[in-house]
């Protein structure tokens, strides 16, 4: 959309800002009185996405201009998200089940980043880094979902922000297999099984990558076999149990 909700000050302060402390936490209390003890949550959902609702909430056509000539309200955008994470964040890390916190944030496309590299240093990756802080001093981990080419900001997300694993991948950006040499020597790596190639590939095609992709990037740790992005409704579901049983079989 051209506009958002938020394209002015006035419109930021009327906007309806949802009180994080009012958010449920039944699901979370439920699996945490009711997961086997060799299960654990993931805190994530509907979390971290301060790129993304910058681009939802001003629309990307004005968040563009407004990088331009009304970047103080684009910062008060973003402090406000930090500020609504980060009581979700505290929230979830009063559960001890929840043993992982994914943060999910979409900043780029197939060529690059969404916005500027510099743009993102300023108005996005200090929340990420917030919330990696918080992750960290309770002793968890910080992994990141986003998709696009991100190679622009990768050192920062690693050495500044301090994300311990980065998830999405598609082959048409880069082949997880070639980044175990590269950042996947820093952080973990999730998935890389491309959605695109699990709806079209056949059953031995499939096994195949499996293999090939933990003989790249199981050896000494650090990478978690799955799906490239989300598991598509319009994956073939015995494409995708196919990939699961592969991957049992490697590790047996």
């Amino acid at each position: 959309a051209h506009k958002g909700p938020i394209t002015n000050w006035e419109s930021f302060e009327n906007y309806p800002w949802p009180d994080p402390d009012k958010a449920g936490a039944r699901s979370l209390e439920w699996y945490e009185r009711s997961l086997p003890d060799d299960m654990c949550i993931i805190g994530s959902g509907g979390f971290a996405h301060f790129a993304e609702y910058l681009t939802w909430l001003m629309g990307y056509e004005s968040l563009c201009y407004a990088l331009y000539d009304q970047r103080d309200l684009v910062k008060a955008i973003g402090d406000r998200l930090t500020a609504i994470f980060d009581a979700v964040i505290r929230k979830f890390l009063t559960f001890n089940r929840v043993k992982i916190i994914m943060g999910s944030d979409d900043m780029g496309f197939r060529s690059g980043t969404l916005i500027s590299p510099d743009d993102l240093r300023e108005f996005v990756l200090p929340g990420h880094k917030q919330m990696a802080t918080l992750s960290h001093q309770a002793g968890r981990p910080y992994i990141l979902h986003s998709c696009g080419n991100l190679h622009a900001v990768m050192d920062d997300l690693i050495d500044d922000v301090g994300i311990d694993g980065k998830h999405s991948f598609e082959d048409t950006i880069e082949d997880v297999r070639l980044l175990k040499d590269t950042y996947g020597r820093q952080i973990s790596l999730l998935g890389g099984i491309d959605v695109d190639f699990l709806c079209r590939a056949g059953d031995e095609q499939i096994r195949e990558r499996v293999r090939d992709t933990l003989v790249c990037c199981q050896p000494g740790g650090g990478y978690c076999l799955g799906t490239g992005n989300s598991v598509a409704n319009y994956i073939p579901v015995k494409n995708y149990l196919t990939m699961l049983d592969e991957g049992r079989r490697f590790k047996d």
